[in-house]
């Protein structure tokens, strides 16, 4: 018998409503299908009695609130995650349950080709015993993050209801459009009320990310001129091939599929060209914000040194900033992250504490002065249809999120 007896049926409810966000959108949220999800989540929140149950129309969260059940004031802890999913197939969302897995053995996904195999996803590997939600191989499966929803949703109910286990005033919230880079935007801090927060939207078991990538992307336009190639001597200027002699001018090695650690990228994330114009999309990373500075300076002085050979500019890049290192907020004051640590070790998870390659609405959120590292909520090869999740692994998540309460009240 599980701990947490709405937990599972909970996340398999919420993973089978296709809630994908829309980049191509410009209302917020980006997508029906994350307002009407978003919608049905404020009746289950005000179903299980939690208080202040509402909509932030600025930024369309939906916030709630857990009442504190002691005497006193505590710091005011938040836990937040996101609706929606990832930019892959979320339409008829079919989990499937693998009880006892052995650790060893292919998972075939569904009826599809696809299998999960233990020589490419290694991952599976520490999961003997445990309990595996899975897609049928059609779809992505939404654990990014559903899972973690579900988990807070599953630990309020359980705080609700276990009255003994004492905590100060929990702020939540739901959000929307993280997986589209938007959704943190218009956070509203103030609304929300907490003092500190955690976005439960990481990976697996033990997971405790402070330290996370700047991020900007690039956009390279480039303006050809297009004339007959028999007359094309000292007229023409080949668009898509400046393109290549864009890309080519940047470090060979410092791609994502080349770098790891603390080690920056660029990335070239798409490509479209004729004669005529030419466009390349890219977005550039590092955990060092004077090497973020660096990547971004290169970038334009790339573009200068082509546009020397020309007499008027043809090359144009526009740099927008993303996102930052939320590293430089949480170091000035590392008890948010200690709580989450010293709650995981009387949890008894170990703590994986290491710089994130990638970012999370907390890298927004905490430069808007709520400090929200990231811990995990169990999702493995997200954003896919190899996408997985423990069971177990879920459970501790619930475990983790209700000591950090209760540990909160002895501080």
């Amino acid at each position: 018998m599980h701990k947490y007896e709405s937990l599972l049926p909970r996340f398999l409810s919420y993973v089978q409503i296709n809630t994908r966000s829309n980049e191509e959108s410009k209302t917020i949220p980006s997508s029906n299908f994350e307002v009407e999800f978003l919608n049905d989540l404020k009746e289950q929140l005000k179903s299980i009695g939690l208080s202040n149950v509402r909509t932030n129309e600025r930024s369309g969260y939906v916030f709630a609130t857990l009442p504190s059940n002691i005497d006193g004031n505590v710091t005011k802890i938040g836990f937040i995650s996101h609706v929606d999913t990832a930019d892959f197939n979320s339409e008829n969302i079919n989990p499937q349950i693998i009880d006892h897995y052995d650790g060893q053995s292919k998972i075939k996904l569904g009826n599809s080709e696809y299998t999960l195999d233990p020589k490419v996803f290694s991952s599976l590997k520490k999961y003997k015993g445990q309990t595996l939600i899975t897609t049928d191989g059609n779809t992505l499966l939404g654990a990014d993050d559903k899972a973690g929803v579900a988990e807070i949703i599953t630990s309020m109910d359980y705080l609700l209801n276990h009255p003994e286990i004492k905590h100060g005033e929990i702020e939540i919230a739901f959000g929307p459009d993280e997986e589209i880079g938007t959704g943190a935007d218009n956070f509203d801090v103030k609304d929300f009320g907490a003092d500190i927060a955690y976005t439960v939207d990481g990976g697996s078991l033990g997971q405790l990310q402070y330290e996370t990538f700047n991020a900007a992307s690039a956009v390279v336009n480039i303006k050809g001129t297009d004339v007959h190639p028999g007359e094309a001597k000292n007229v023409m200027v080949n668009a898509a091939l400046l393109g290549m002699q864009f890309n080519q001018s940047l470090p060979k090695y410092e791609s994502p599929e080349y770098t790891d650690g603390r080690e920056g990228f660029y990335f070239l994330t798409n490509i479209e060209g004729t004669v005529d114009q030419a466009k390349l999309s890219y977005i550039i990373r590092d955990h060092d914000e004077s090497r973020f500075e660096s990547r971004k300076q290169y970038f334009k002085k790339i573009a200068d040194e082509i546009n020397d050979n020309f007499s008027e500019d043809i090359i144009s890049v526009d740099i927008k900033d993303q996102y930052y290192n939320m590293a430089k907020i949480i170091h000035q004051d590392m008890s948010v992250v200690d709580l989450a640590e010293k709650a995981m070790n009387n949890v008894g998870i170990n703590p994986d504490i290491f710089p994130v390659r990638g970012g999370t609405d907390g890298s927004k959120i905490s430069f808007m002065g709520l400090p929200t590292p990231n811990i995990f909520a169990g999702g493995e090869n997200m954003h896919g249809r190899f996408e997985y999740v423990s069971l177990q692994t879920m459970e501790k998540a619930c475990d983790l999120l209700i000591e950090i309460a209760n540990l909160n009240t002895k501080k």
